[in-house]
């Protein structure tokens, strides 16, 4: 299994930079950050520093979205980074939250967002793609290799993954929503006559590693109730669309947020926010994984059972550095055990 790390582009850029180089050390294979451009930094910008700074390190947004950048330019970002660094960049991407809604925008509805996917890919990956009725391509940028990951929770797009995405990035650690999420996935992609298994699956979501006691699970909860809160304004999409009685989604995604009352931008994917009390106790152990290691450990076992590929710790919360040491030293080689010298 991989390992990435997401975090968020607050200044100064040089922390981010530097929690960046501590993950690959600790063996973490990808670099995710926050697309919100009023929100926090450039994140752009950033993997330039990252990638110079790093070695194999990928590095890309989760999620860029194609409404607030335009589509050529968001290829040519991509392009240029591979150019310079030897395609070390990946491209999440989804409908748009945070930084559209902050501008009173609307997320993009799924047709743009197929289209816009691939003209994205299409360019970064050294082909002639058609936009706003001509022909186009990167000239300089025959050698550029972008994989494109899709965000996506409720059915259409979910099943819009599964046919043309890259990749599927699933925002939370239920296994039971997990399991249910990748089976639409591969099942769209294999009527798409698409191999299923070619669908790289990751899943994200905040990782607290605690000592074991009460205390230390009830300091993990608080911090990472965010996340609850963060899922749910996606959820409330949904339910606002198919309904929350469990014929669409699954209701263990929907049911938590019938007490939500609404969701403040500005506290957006930050801990100790006080619009997320609605969150309980049981859906934060379901959506992220906090625990002592053995308990990460065997809650990352059973998902790469579920098929998954790449685990995502987001770091929003007062213990990033020993989290990844604990990810590094104590969760990462008991996932993937290395085989015996000698036999």
């Amino acid at each position: 299994m991989d390992f990435g790390v997401v975090l968020q582009t607050d200044p100064p850029a040089a922390r981010v930079i530097d929690l960046c180089k501590r993950a690959e050390t600790y063996g973490f294979s990808h670099a995710w950050t926050f697309d919100s451009h009023l929100l926090w930094e450039e994140p752009f910008v950033i993997y330039s520093r990252i990638l110079d700074e790093t070695h194999k390190l990928t590095v890309g947004p989760m999620v860029t979205n194609p409404a607030t950048r335009d589509w050529t330019v968001t290829a040519s970002l991509f392009a240029t980074l591979n150019e310079m660094y030897g395609n070390r960049t990946i491209c999440g991407i989804g409908r748009g939250d945070s930084a559209v809604r902050v501008i009173n925008a609307r997320p993009v509805k799924l047709a743009e967002l197929r289209e816009a996917i691939g003209v994205i890919r299409g360019l970064a990956n050294g082909e002639s793609v058609e936009y706003n009725g001509t022909t186009l391509r990167l000239p300089w940028a025959p050698e550029s290799r972008l994989p494109v990951w899709v965000a996506a929770y409720g059915p259409r797009a979910l099943a819009l993954t599964g046919e043309v995405g890259d990749g599927f990035i699933l925002q939370l650690a239920d296994p039971d929503i997990v399991a249910w999420s990748i089976a639409a996935v591969r099942r769209a992609a294999e009527e798409a006559g698409r191999d299923p298994a070619s669908v790289t699956i990751c899943v994200a979501a905040p990782a607290y590693v605690t000592d074991g006691s009460e205390a230390g699970l009830e300091h993990a909860r608080n911090q990472c109730r965010w996340f609850g809160g963060m899922v749910g304004n996606h959820v409330a999409d949904i339910v606002a669309r198919y309904g929350g009685d469990g014929s669409a989604v699954p209701q263990a995604l929907t049911d938590y947020i019938k007490e939500r009352e609404g969701y403040d931008y500005n506290a957006h994917g930050k801990a100790g926010n006080d619009h997320v009390d609605f969150v309980p106790d049981s859906i934060i152990d379901r959506f992220c994984l906090i625990g002592p290691p053995e308990h990460q450990v065997a809650r990352l076992h059973e998902l790469r059972e579920l098929g998954v590929d790449q685990f995502s710790v987001y770091l929003q919360h007062d213990a990033k550095d020993a989290t990844l040491a604990a990810y590094g030293e104590l969760v990462i080689p008991a996932v993937n055990r290395r085989e015996a010298a000698r036999v």
